[in-house]
This record gives C-alpha cells, structure tokens and sequence, in this order.
C-alpha cells in the first residue's frame, strides 16, 4: 500500500515540470495543441504530494494509443482510460510516483475542469490555503490509505470544482 506523503510547496516542481513537457512536446509533436501544469503541484503555496501532474491536450485522442511504447520508453506506463472515458493516463515511477500525465483530446469538458480548478485555486489564496489544511489533516489521518485520503477530500474538490469552473466560464474566453 502506498504511503500517504503531502509536502509544502517545493518551487523546484515547475522546472520539473518544463523538463517533462519539453520530452513530451517533442515526442508528440504536430499531435500536440497545448501542454499545461495542472494539480496542486501547479499551484504556487499549496501543499501537494510530490507528484506532478501534466496534461497534455491533443488534436485526436485515439492516435495517443500509437506513443505508448515511446512513452514506456521514457519511463511512463500506459494505464489507458484509466476510469476516464476518452483520456489516456500514463504515470512515472512504480514505487515512487514522479509523474502523472493526463491526455485530453481538445474540446473535453475535462480539460477546462482541470484548468479551472488550478486558476481558481491560483486567484484565490484562502481557497489554496483551505485546501493545502485538509490534506495535510487528511494525510495525518489516513498516513497508510490512499482511498481514505482521496476519499476524504472528494467531497470539497467536487463542490470546488463546480464553483472553479462557473467561475472560469464566466472570466475567461471559454
């Protein structure tokens, strides 16, 4: 079972990310429209588990399935939909989880939802701030279950989530 790890902000997880998206701009190529930071790593002051997440945002969703060996080949396993329809998840790292990438065809709801969460959380520091204490409380609570800490924070990541991306729609060029 894995462990339960949520950290302080660590400002090196940018230049992390720019490192991976730089491997992967160049591995997808002309299948590529945009590739962005997203989770609580993405998020300047909030406490996150050391995990980036990336999505990439891609022209045909159905043509990822041709980079999975390219991708193993960086380290990543492919995990398919991985309980999302139309996504392609991959991750880094068996034991210890470095990356978490999140494939998005453009024009998924699920792209904007992942980036109104992280820009909601960016405007708004009390919200950042209210987030980062319930999953260091969570983490402390359930330090050997990641279903219970997951589980834990549904709840106000949904409602959030529908708060972020009204908020988006309504302040951004969506």
């Amino acid at each position: 079972m894995r462990k339960v790890e949520v950290v302080k902000y660590n400002p090196e997880w940018n230049q992390k990310f720019e490192e991976e998206a730089g491997k992967l701009s160049r591995l997808f190529e002309e299948e590529l429209v945009a590739i962005h930071h997203i989770g609580s790593t993405s998020v300047e002051g909030l406490a996150a588990k050391p995990i980036i997440d990336m999505m990439p945002v891609v022209r045909d969703i159905e043509r990822v399935d041709d980079y999975t060996e390219r991708m193993e080949a960086l380290g990543y396993r492919g995990l398919g939909e991985y309980g999302i329809p139309k996504r392609r998840y991959f991750r880094k790292g068996e034991e210890e989880r470095t990356v978490h990438v999140h494939v998005f065809e453009e024009g998924n709801p699920d792209v904007i939802r992942h980036l109104a969460f992280r820009d909601y959380l960016r405007a708004y520091p009390d919200v950042r701030d209210a987030y980062g204490e319930l999953k260091l409380q969570l983490a402390a609570q359930h330090p050997e279950d990641m279903e219970g800490y997951i589980q834990g924070k549904h709840d106000w990541v949904i409602e959030t989530e529908r708060l972020a991306t009204k908020w988006y729609k309504e302040n951004q060029d969506v």
